[in-house]
């Protein structure tokens, strides 16, 4: 079957941690590795509500610098220092870019409620003609639901679309439903796929 439609992850493929010295800084300042920062803000039961829109993300954020013992006057530093190291990959955003109009190009986020004001910030937003945000429809991956709405949105069959996450077990659970999933670890090389697949130049 040829492919309609193709769908991105946001964090650890258009977004990606590349310098680890910022959040190794912070976890320092706080006397903690920079897995236990990492795990406080993306991994704790607080940031998992966040994930699926039962609190927003500022909630989550005060929630953090509870854990921290830090003053909200100090919420926008401690921010600014754990992203310090994320960066967007623009060559990835100008491979994505001309297969819109070509192929429905959606987005499927495990993500807070602010994600799609950065998606407006980063001028991303328009990449895409379908965002699907797990804090936004209440449900994360790798659970089927998540990826049945991106399909939903789109109009297309499950067979008829590729997803690319930097996750195996996500992989794995979009290709249950039928879904071919692309594992992103290398940029080139999830590329050099995506045009087999998609059968493009």
């Amino acid at each position: 079957m040829n492919m309609q439609a193709v769908f991105f992850d946001f964090g650890g493929v258009i977004q990606r941690t590349e310098f680890q010295a910022p959040r190794q800084h912070l976890g320092q300042r706080f006397g903690m590795e920079y897995e236990d920062i990492d795990k406080l803000v993306f991994a704790s039961p607080s940031a998992r509500q966040a994930s699926v829109g039962e609190i927003s993300e500022d909630v989550h954020w005060t929630n953090v610098l509870k854990r921290l013992k830090r003053p909200a006057a100090e919420l926008q530093t401690i921010k600014d220092e754990f992203f310090g190291g994320d960066v967007i990959d623009r060559e990835l955003v100008e491979f994505i870019r001309p297969l819109r109009g070509k192929f429905h190009v959606g987005l499927i986020s495990n993500a807070w409620s602010g994600m799609r004001e950065h998606l407006k910030r980063e001028r991303l937003l328009e990449l895409f003609e379908t965002v699907v945000i797990s804090a936004e429809v209440g449900v994360m991956k790798p659970e089927a639901r998540i990826y049945s709405i991106a399909l939903e949105q789109a109009g297309v069959k499950a067979e008829a679309a590729i997803f690319v996450d930097d996750v195996q077990v996500n992989i794995d659970a979009c290709q249950q439903i039928g879904m071919k999933g692309v594992l992103f670890n290398d940029p080139q090389k999830a590329e050099d796929e995506l045009k087999k697949l998609l059968k493009i130049k």
